[in-house]
Order: structure tokens, then sequence, then C-alpha cells
């Protein structure tokens, strides 16, 4: 069992110090949540990367909330609560057929990953701390059904923060003009 952990810890640091290399892009890339080797509560063969809260224009209104986990486990496992630092109260939902609804639990079955992204599963965040400011981080934390946790940083964004970093080098980007009619 002890060897085991010694494994899990050192493919965490592998896996960290891969990223540290990778840090040249303009926005800091998110660390992998590794299951097993996050925390001692941390759900095994769990993992999640890409954790994002978009912050909502209207203040009052609820944040956003994507990220993907996937399941390298060997058995299905069903997340059952979202906790975001920062927030009053987090909600999974999931949009279809052009309605969003809440949803109590999503089950993973071995091997799947589930992106949470707009136009799907989502989540979203309400009551929102003042603290929470574009470019900061906050924590997402993964209740499992079974009680296990995984915990994962947040990067904020404001919305729309992505517009600019768009490779727009193939565009044709000169003014054109018309004639009024």
């Amino acid at each position: 069992m002890k060897s085991l952990r010694n494994l899990a810890f050192f493919l965490g640091a592998v896996s960290f110090a891969a990223l540290a290399a990778c840090q040249g892009s303009k926005t800091p890339a998110p660390q992998e949540s590794m299951g097993g080797a996050s925390s001692p509560e941390a759900k095994p063969g769990i993992a999640a990367h890409g954790g994002r809260l978009v912050l909502p224009v209207v203040a009052g209104h609820p944040a956003a909330v994507y990220f993907s986990v996937r399941n390298d486990g060997p058995g299905a496992v069903t997340l059952a609560s979202i906790h975001v630092a920062g927030a009053g109260k987090a909600e999974m939902h999931k949009t279809q057929g052009g309605s969003m609804n809440a949803v109590k639990s999503v089950e993973l079955a071995p091997g799947v990953t589930i992106d949470f992204a707009p136009g799907g599963y989502h989540v979203m965040a309400f009551d929102l701390a003042r603290s929470l400011k574009p470019g900061d981080t906050t924590e997402l934390t993964m209740t499992f059904s079974d009680g296990d946790k995984l915990s994962m940083p947040l990067r904020i964004e404001a919305l729309g923060d992505d517009i600019g970093s768009h490779d727009m080098s193939d565009h044709d980007m000169s003014t054109r003009s018309e004639k009024p009619r």
C-alpha cells in the first residue's frame, strides 16, 4: 500500500513538472487534479482538468463553471455534488433540447470523460463573493456518492475573455465599404 502511495506521489510530481515546463502561454494552464495524488480524500482513478469559472456580465447573476472529468477507475462513479469556493451555492445543470435543468447527479462509466461545457453539462454558481476577480483562481470540489472528493483550481474569467485569443491570421481583415442604397 505504501509503495502505491509513493508511486502516486511520484506520478503526480512528474505531471506537475511537465505542466510547469509548458508555462510559456499567455494564459496559465490549469493544473490537473489526479485522483489518489492530490489529497488523501481524492477519488482514486478520477482526474479533472481545464477548470474555469466565467463571471456573469450582470452582477448578482450566476457564474458558469466548466471543466472535464475522467473516470479511469474500474467501476462507474456518481458525481453527487459540487462546491465552488466563493459561491454561496453551486448546482450541476444540463442543457438539452433548448432548455436548461438542474441535475442531482452525473454518472461516469469507466473510461469515460464528461465535459462540463457550454451547451451540455455545466455548473451554475450563485451568490458570488465580490472577491472573485478575472485573472484570479478559486477552487472547485467534487463530491461523489460514496463521500470521496476531488478538488481542482478554477481560473476566473470575465465573459468574452477568450475572444481576443483566437488566431485570425488566415482571415481577410481588410475593411470593406459598400455604397449606401
